[in-house]
Order: structure tokens, then sequence, then C-alpha cells
């Protein structure tokens, strides 16, 4: 199956190279239900199961710039789903430490047979409607489902200096910490699952 075609795409959407490189690499239809495996490739979400999806290619290559991943970093990933977008960031940090938690139970044992290889990630099937404090500090948070606010709590989970990308309502939020203080900025116009949790 060939996916130049959304690695085209990609690149005229001006991606950096590194979050293009990790697109090419891991294998979408490896995430996606065997009746879907034809449009693994189209820059569509896709559904999984219980009402969850595989997110839009350009929407998660948003998100990825948005984290400024870098090699080595510690990641907490909320609402990892299939454990696509956790094998991108994998690809992309190299020796990091990587966590995501997913409460679909389902979902979180089929991640974890795909992800089994990949040593330096771990999948967790818990609710983390508010993060997941026994590991922090993290370098980067990401949330791939929707939260109904600004999930301004989580910014005692990071590094100073640490990212949090988040699914909010239907937009994305880059939230900076730096030192004490932190700066928001809201990137509209996306679709997203809700965050399934105790905060709902």
């Amino acid at each position: 199956m060939d996916n130049s075609r959304l690695i085209e795409l990609l690149r005229v959407k001006g991606f950096p190279e590194q979050i293009i490189n990790a697109f090419a690499k891991v294998k979408r239809e490896n995430f996606v239900p065997e009746n879907l495996v034809a449009y693994s490739y189209e820059d569509m979400a896709l559904p999984l199961e219980d009402g969850s999806t595989i997110s839009q290619p350009s929407t998660i290559a948003f998100m990825l710039s948005l984290l400024e991943l870098k090699q080595g970093q510690k990641i907490l990933e909320i609402g990892s789903g299939s454990g696509y977008v956790l094998a991108l960031i994998s690809e992309i940090i190299k020796e990091g430490k990587i966590y995501g938690v997913e409460i679909i139970q389902r979902l979180a044992i089929k991640s974890k047979n795909l992800l089994q290889k990949d040593s330096n990630i771990e999948i967790l099937n818990k609710d983390a409607s508010k993060g997941l404090p026994e590991f922090a500090p993290y370098d980067r948070i990401l949330i791939s489902a929707s939260c109904p606010e600004i999930p301004y709590f989580l910014i005692n989970q990071l590094k100073p200096n640490g990212i949090i990308v988040a699914a909010v309502k239907q937009s994305i939020v880059q939230i900076k910490r730096e030192g004490n203080n932190f700066t928001v900025k809201e990137f509209p116009g996306f679709s997203f699952v809700p965050l399934i949790g105790g905060s709902q």
C-alpha cells in the first residue's frame, strides 16, 4: 500500500521534515480496522471502536508540530487510542520515554500488542482525566481527544519550558510553560471525539 500521496500532501502543507519522515516510516494501515485499510493513507479520520477514531493525518501532523518534539524527551499522550500517534512520536524522539493512556480497554490492549517492540512506549489502561502525576513531570503532554475546557491543571505536570497541546472542544490549543508563567495559543476549525473520563 502506497503512502506517497499522503507524504506529498504533508510536504505541501509545510510540516517539518522529521514529522514527514515519521509518517513515511510508520504504517497507518496497521492501526486501522481491517475493513478500512483501503482508506489508510487518505487524509481523513477513521472510526475505531466504542466511538473513538484515528485522527486525520494532517491534524496529527499539526499537533505534533505544535509540540516541538526533540530527541530524548519524556512525553505523555492522553487518549492514545490505536497507538498510531505514539508510534509517530517514538519515531521522532528516538530514545525518549513515552506514556500513552487509553481508557477503552480493547484499544489499550490492541495498541500494546502493536507497539510491544517499542521499548520506550508504555501504555496504561486507565482514566487520565487528571493526567498521569505518578510519572510527572513531562517535557510534552498531548491530549488527542476533546476536552471541555483548557486543561490548565496539567501545567503542574509539565517541566519548566514544557508544552501541552490539547484538543479543546473543536480547537487545538498550545500551552507553553515558561517557569511559573505560560502562554496560550488557540487554533480553531478542527473536529475531535470527546475525551472519556472523570472530568466529563
